[in-house]
């Protein structure tokens, strides 16, 4: 290419009159700017072309048994995207349209080529070849970025339509291309109340978003995403979107949340525990003492040294659970089926089941996956989420769905009901000790669950709208044997 600020030029002419003339031309206009080689037939023309050694090239149409067109095509099939301006004769109209067709950048009709013209024609060729190379190298960089990115990125117009996805958004919103194609981008959100925000602070002066929302895959998956997007012109027709998935972080953040909320709970117990028995055991002791003596003998004094002894052994009997369902007992862990145990825990609740008349629909992913598991204890935890769920909806109307799947090293299950479901305020206290909602029940059974699924390195969330239902969604890391 060119050198010493020369750009190097090829001409393929089997003229050499013509040859000199050119160069005599460019020599004249601009002597120090062109270096001009030559060569007089198609063949050697191939072999300067295979050099790649050129920043220009003026071919000749007439060329013995081929035409400028010819090496137009050479260009072409070996991929070598090169200016070439073609040299034709007086009223080739017909030729100069198929030049341009085949790749020519430019052609002059030699019988009227000037050293101005032709020097003007050199300029311009090779600055629009440089210009459109720039925008080339420009386009393949950001295509690549649009294709490699693990961000998901969408284009939407002004109706909100997805315009363009990359191969990263389809993959994690289960997504085929024209699916997504065809559907709006207020789709993917989970809550419908989230997008008028999202459009409104869209919709802006600004015109630039950046916020946290929900959304839900095409399977229902719910995906924590982190959303840039900003507007592409004044005329706000169409935006971009670049979102971040930030759910396994926000899953770590949520296990670390709320394995330090129950190491608190269970220190709390302990203490609780610790303080209430010792002076419980006392007063169990002066009650007993009392029964012994003469005072005792009255009926009423006898029913109330009974009614003082039972419900102290039933304090005592809840600072036993309490500690039970905090404390992180020694697990007999063996590879078990997760869809095995999920069988096994329904088959326990068969009873309930059937005498509530509940729907039972089961979506669970195949081949089973095997996790680490305490059958004894995950199944008490799986039939309390259960048996929730059956007290929770409708004799004759419950459907209870159990589904699962699998990613990223992790199976996942959701329990879900169509129950009276559970209201923001009582959502945030529902794994606490001694908080339920029943008029029978100690409020310790979600707690126990909590802890038992929290042993087993897994996470626990749960999310419920009243007169809707609840779901529970668990998750449990893959043992690989």
């Amino acid at each position: 290419m060119g050198t010493n600020g020369k750009q190097h030029i090829l001409m393929i002419d089997d003229d050499e009159d013509d040859f000199f003339l050119v160069n005599a031309l460019l020599q004249d206009i601009s002597p120090d700017q062109y270096t001009l080689q030559w060569v007089s037939s198609y063949k050697e023309a191939l072999l300067a072309i295979e050099t790649r050694s050129y920043d220009l090239y003026l071919v000749d149409y007439r060329l013995g048994a081929h035409t400028g067109i010819d090496v137009l095509h050479h260009f072409r099939n070996l991929g070598y995207k090169a200016p070439v301006i073609l040299f034709t004769g007086k009223g080739d109209y017909k030729i100069d349209k198929e030049a341009m067709q085949a790749g020519a950048s430019d052609y002059l009709v030699k019988s009227e080529i000037t050293a101005a013209l032709l020097e003007r024609a050199i300029r311009y060729t090779l600055d629009k070849f440089n210009h459109l190379l720039a925008i080339e190298k420009s386009e393949k960089r950001y295509f690549s970025i649009f294709e490699k990115s693990n961000d998901l990125i969408i284009l939407a117009d002004c109706e909100h339509k997805i315009v363009a996805a990359n191969p990263a958004a389809l993959r994690v919103l289960k997504y085929e291309e024209g699916e997504l194609y065809s559907s709006h981008l207020q789709g993917l959100f989970a809550d419908e109340g989230e997008i008028k925000g999202f459009l409104d602070l869209l919709c802006s002066d600004d015109g630039v978003v950046q916020r946290e929302y929900t959304f839900r895959s095409k399977n229902g998956q719910q995906l924590d995403v982190m959303i840039n997007a900003s507007l592409l012109d004044e005329k706000k027709q169409l935006y971009l979107c670049i979102i971040q998935d930030i759910t396994a972080r926000k899953r770590k953040e949520r296990e670390k949340q709320q394995q330090e909320k129950f190491a608190i709970t269970g220190r709390i117990a302990r203490l609780v525990a610790h303080e209430v028995r010792n002076p419980l055991t006392n007063i169990l002791l002066a009650v007993s003492q009392l029964k012994t003596e003469p005072i005792a003998e009255s009926e009423d004094t006898q029913l109330y040294l009974d009614i003082m002894e039972r419900n102290c052994h039933r304090i005592n009997q809840l600072i036993t659970e309490l500690l039970q369902s905090t404390r992180m007992s020694e697990l007999n862990m063996v590879p078990m089926g997760l869809n095995v145990l999920l069988e096994k825990a329904l088959q326990l609740a068969a009873d309930r089941l059937q005498l509530n008349n509940i729907t039972v629909e089961k979506q669970l992913s195949e081949p089973d996956h095997l996790i680490l598991a305490d059958e004894d204890k995950i199944l008490i935890a799986f039939l309390n989420i259960i048996i929730n769920g059956i007290e929770a909806m409708k004799s004759g109307e419950g459907r209870l769905g159990i589904q699962s799947w699998e990613e990223n090293d992790r199976v996942f299950i959701r329990i879900s009901d169509n129950g009276s479901g559970i209201s923001e305020q009582n959502l945030a206290k529902l794994f606490e000790p001694f908080f339920t909602s029943k008029t029978k029940g100690t409020g310790l059974g979600l707690t126990a669950t909590q802890n038992i699924i929290l042993q087993h390195q897994g996470t626990i969330s749960v999310d419920s709208a009243l007169g809707k239902g609840t779901r529970f969604v668990i998750s449990f890391p893959i043992h690989h044997v």
